[in-house]
């Protein structure tokens, strides 16, 4: 069994419980991390044998790593779960991506050239009334949560963000330092605005930005599931192209990026030809929300933004990095913006990467949870910073027919500021 060393921090306390969207769910000890935990030293000693319901109960967890918040004894659960998912994935057989739709996301994300494709081909559908009549005619009902998840797709833009800003940019007067930014794969096709605002603030930050070529996704989805060798390949590919750019920091918008980037150390531990540069790259690591904290943006550029904003923490940036307070400061420092705390802004929204494609029902459950939360607080606008919490939440406000609620990255509400 993968890392037997860490199973033994867990001592069976239960401090996990009530922060696991699961187990607040299903109320089965084995829907909890400590379950799992449980289940993983069953198998390691021999006790319990790997099968299909081993695996489902690894891949039922929704990987938020709340639990590492709530733990007293630093259990790296993240890393443990992963672990036991790429075992049952090497003892039964068959894709970490399972579906078919999960399988042309798998291939899409490997590979740019094909995510473009992609992103493309559904940016034809979106406007070329193909969208409109299979609404229509009813035809996405047919189709059970494919149609669910059809409507969470955002509207592609025409362009993806690599082919909206430059390779390489200077801001105005002496740099402060220079940046590279990680394009990312959803963030690229799908947000593309988010990005160049991004990108506009850290010039308007006095950064010299770098968007390098040969860059790929960052493989967290794929290291999430279980699929560890495709997302090293990805860190390798991803670790040469922005050692060849030579920044002082590497900068991206969306929290499970940021996450990956910053465990890319841990990932490729056991290669020595790139351990000591992984390492390297992962302290160099931040999220676009940390950096714009840290280097500070005149207040005089800004301008008032009269708001009602909930600010809604993506798991992979307050639970695997620890970045909760920047993203409150940033937004509290926009004049005019009235910042509401969500009851639990640190509980999942039940994305979880390809979760609601893989476990609808329940990334459902925990949605309905997020949004009443979100309801009470009446705010006009959800800021989060991460592309899939955004999806989520912006079917969740669909779903409960809170047409005027606005999800937005925060970047975009500083960038809207700033001007």
């Amino acid at each position: 069994m993968p890392y037997d060393e860490l199973l033994k921090r867990c001592i069976q306390c239960g401090y996990c419980l009530r922060s696991c969207p699961t187990y607040r769910e299903l109320g089965a000890e084995m829907a909890s991390p400590r379950g799992r935990i449980a289940l993983m030293r069953a198998v390691a000693g021999g006790e319990l044998e790997i099968g299909p319901w081993f695996r489902e109960q690894m891949l039922l967890c929704l990987d938020c790593r709340a639990c590492e918040s709530a733990c007293p004894s630093g259990v790296e659960y993240g890393r443990l779960v992963e672990g036991a998912r790429a075992l049952a994935a090497e003892r039964l057989g068959g894709r970490a991506f399972g579906s078919v739709v999960a399988r042309v996301l798998d291939r899409s994300l490997s590979e740019p050239r094909n995510l473009l494709r992609l992103a493309a081909l559904l940016r034809f559908y979106q406007r070329s009334g193909a969208r409109w009549l299979a609404r229509r005619s009813g035809a996405l009902r047919l189709c059970g949560k494919l149609g669910h998840l059809e409507q969470m797709l955002p509207l592609i833009p025409r362009e993806p963000f690599t082919k909206l800003v430059p390779a390489y940019s200077l801001p105005e007067g002496e740099p402060r330092m220079r940046v590279g930014m990680l394009a990312g794969c959803v963030m690229n096709v799908a947000f593309a605005d988010a990005s160049v605002a991004t990108h506009r603030l850290l010039l308007h930050c006095g950064c010299e930005v770098v968007v390098p070529e040969g860059q790929v996704c960052c493989g967290a989805l794929h290291a999430h599931l279980g699929d560890l060798e495709t997302a090293k390949r990805m860190a390798r590919r991803n670790l040469a192209a922005f050692d060849r750019a030579q920044v002082d920091a590497v900068v991206t918008n969306a929290a499970g990026c940021g996450s990956m980037l910053k465990e890319y150390g841990e990932l490729l531990a056991d290669d020595p030809q790139w351990s000591a540069r992984a390492s390297e790259f992962s302290g160099r690591a931040k999220d676009a929300l940390e950096l714009l904290a840290e280097l500070g943006v005149p207040p005089e550029r800004m301008r008032p933004l009269p708001l009602r904003v909930a600010y809604d923490d993506p798991c992979h940036l307050r639970h695997a990095q620890g970045v909760s307070v920047e993203p409150r400061a940033l937004l509290s420092s926009i004049p005019g913006l009235e910042l509401v705390e969500l009851r639990e802004p640190e509980a999942c929204c039940g994305s979880a990467g390809i979760y609601s494609l893989t476990h609808f029902e329940m990334s459902m459950r925990v949605l309905d949870r997020k949004m009443a939360d979100i309801e009470r607080s009446g705010a006009e606008v959800v800021a989060t910073g991460n592309p899939g919490c955004m999806l989520q939440i912006a079917y969740g406000a669909h779903r409960r027919g809170m047409t005027g609620l606005r999800v937005a990255h925060p970047v975009e509400l500083f960038a809207e500021s700033c001007g």
